[in-house]
């Protein structure tokens, strides 16, 4: 029964992470909050969502999100302020542009690059097995020779 609350419980820790007083009054601006804090991650956990860490500096960026939303920016405008602020490290889904371009096709490109070396290299090492019409008749018949034995 202990491992079955135990387990409840740390399944309950994310519901735990927006304290009563960081939720706004307008349910509309609360709901673009969670959404936005869902795109965001915590500096002290990695990879964890605002919206589900319990860090003091997640509480931090929540609080600044809504403060933000309150002010009457638009989404995109917080997440930019946010940005600016914190660097693209805080996106839990990194854009797919600029330097961040470079690593997301490096993946696929290192594939295709071991792909050719490996029929390369399979196909020198089935041409370098075809060596015996090469040798002449004495060299075939000392082959033939020390097989025998």
């Amino acid at each position: 029964m202990r491992p079955l609350i135990l387990a409840l419980c740390l399944l309950a820790a994310p519901a735990w992470s927006v304290q009563p007083d960081e939720i706004l009054e307008d349910p509309a601006l609360e709901a673009r909050a969670r959404e936005l804090s869902r795109e965001l991650r915590c500096l002290v956990c990695r990879n964890e969502s605002i919206d589900d860490s319990n860090a003091e500096l997640a509480r931090d960026l929540r609080l600044l999100v809504r403060e933000r939303l309150t002010a009457g920016d638009s989404d995109r405008e917080v997440m930019a302020y946010v940005v600016d602020r914190y660097g693209e490290f805080v996106l839990l889904r990194p854009t797919g542009d600029g330097a961040n371009l470079a690593l997301w096709l490096a993946g696929p490109a290192m594939l295709v690059v071991a792909l050719a070396i490996s029929a390369v290299y399979l196909r020198r090492r089935g041409s370098a097995r075809s060596f015996e019409g090469s040798l002449s008749a004495s060299e075939q018949a000392r082959l033939n020779e020390l097989l025998d034995r």
